[in-house]
């Protein structure tokens, strides 16, 4: 009988302590609200299978030269350096401030929801969470409040939000794709591990208690294929223990989200991987564009994911004719891996949810940006009319809002989601 009553007592206790205790209530509460794994599947807090069908926001946090029709000025650093010689530092500082304002918004969340996509990729650019010169700041970057924005409109259309490190410091790919220097220094350069790993560090602590947030994509597509064997072979090997330290650094403050992993080469070499359990809300993600939509295209990633008995996603895909897509989504379905195409909007290309309409005269504005700018000479010669090129970027912020851009049904029907036109302050169904 003392026994019993003993035991009684002890559980009494345990009980009344953990209600006074707020650490262990909210502890309790908070990992409830999450997307989990489960096996190769993802599971919503309610206990039902996620599949993933959704966009990037590409080119909005990180500005691509193609996106805005350049060839030979491919990377964010180079378009800032390219609109600066042409109309002075104070009008582009001023522009990207309205381009981060326009291109992105809650009409266009609203929208990506209406039309039955349920998770949404964003990449962004490491400079963001720090003090370095980047799209108009010098300081005090303005990656919090945006993302916070982000984070708010997708709450409201209930779409889930995949934090995606597009840039890393010192460059993970080697191309412009990271805005890098040509090489992936970060695989090498401790100083740069280091950065990349405080901040998401400080990502993940400010984000801890938010169940909108799918999880954290720590590193797009690294280590690009251009370099030698023994180069990669080198440069390969670093890529898991960077993501074990990131990790970690991760779990010190935030143990509800899901970290997600890209392969080597592109998102598409999951051979470097030789630790799968190193992380109980771990998946993968792997990128592929532009091969036959057969089965041998994606049974890589299947052999993979069954052998580590583990979701992944692919992250990136797409820029392909209709057709293509809706081949690609219906073999990506048949095998369980979730999707986000690339990207959300593009100028002038209808391989995209939304078009962006090319301003006038935008040709100016390539003309100079692709052209000879190698001493100041060439600079000078090649600047065009102030007034056609500042018009021009000003009639881009316009293009660019979702009320002005045009939406690609046929696009949006080959994934097999419905179209919505927005009509006088309606959506109408195509």
């Amino acid at each position: 009988m003392f026994k019993n009553l003993f035991s009684i007592l002890i559980w009494a206790g345990i009980l009344l302590l953990a209600s006074c205790n707020p650490a262990i209530k909210q502890e309790t509460v908070t990992t409830s609200k999450f997307i989990k794994v489960d096996g190769p599947n993802l599971i919503t807090p309610d206990g039902q299978k996620f599949f993933i069908r959704g966009t990037n926001l590409g080119n909005w946090l990180n500005p691509e030269g193609y996106m805005f029709g350049f060839k030979r000025t491919s990377s964010a650093r180079l378009i800032d350096n390219a609109f600066r010689e042409m109309v002075g530092p104070d009008f582009t500082d001023q522009f990207w401030k309205q381009f981060k304002d326009n291109y992105v918004t809650r009409e266009d969340i609203r929208y990506i929801q209406k039309i039955g996509m349920n998770t949404i990729r964003i990449p962004f650019h490491y400079k963001l969470f720090t003090s370095e010169d980047y799209l108009g700041l010098t300081e005090n970057q303005d990656g919090f409040q945006r993302l916070d924005s982000l984070v708010t409109w997708c709450r409201e259309s209930s779409i889930y939000l995949i934090l995606d490190m597009h840039d890393a410091p010192g460059g993970q790919t080697g191309d412009n794709i990271d805005d890098s220097y040509g090489y992936p220094w970060l695989m090498t350069s401790e100083l740069s591990q280091q950065k990349f790993i405080e901040i998401w560090r400080k990502i993940a602590e400010h984000y801890k208690d938010e169940p909108v947030i799918l999880g954290y994509d720590l590193l797009n597509e690294p280590i690009a294929t251009f370099f030698t064997e023994e180069e990669r072979v080198k440069l390969n090997a670093a890529l898991e223990p960077l993501y074990k330290r990131a990790v970690a650094a991760i779990r010190e403050v935030d143990k509800n989200h899901i970290v997600l992993l890209g392969g080597a080469q592109w998102n598409g070499n999951f051979r470097v991987f030789r630790d799968s359990k190193f992380d109980d809300k771990m998946m993968y993600t792997c990128h592929r564009y532009w091969c036959d939509t057969l089965q041998a295209n994606i049974q890589d990633f299947v052999s993979f994911r069954d052998s580590v008995n583990l979701p992944i996603y692919m992250g990136e895909t797409g820029e392909n004719k209709d057709e293509w897509i809706a081949a690609w989504t219906r073999l990506m379905e048949r095998n369980n891996i979730g999707w986000t195409y690339w990207p959300f909007k593009r100028m002038g290309n209808p391989s995209s949810v939304m078009n962006i309409e090319r301003p006038e005269n935008w040709d100016k504005v390539v003309e100079f940006c692709d052209g000879p700018r190698s001493s100041y000479d060439e600079i000078r010669k090649a600047r065009p009319d102030q007034e056609l090129a500042k018009k021009a970027m000003l009639n881009l912020l316009e293009n660019c809002k979702f009320s002005k851009c045009k939406v690609n049904e046929s696009y949006i029907k080959a994934m097999g989601l419905k179209p919505y036109v927005f009509l006088r302050d309606t959506f109408v169904v195509h």
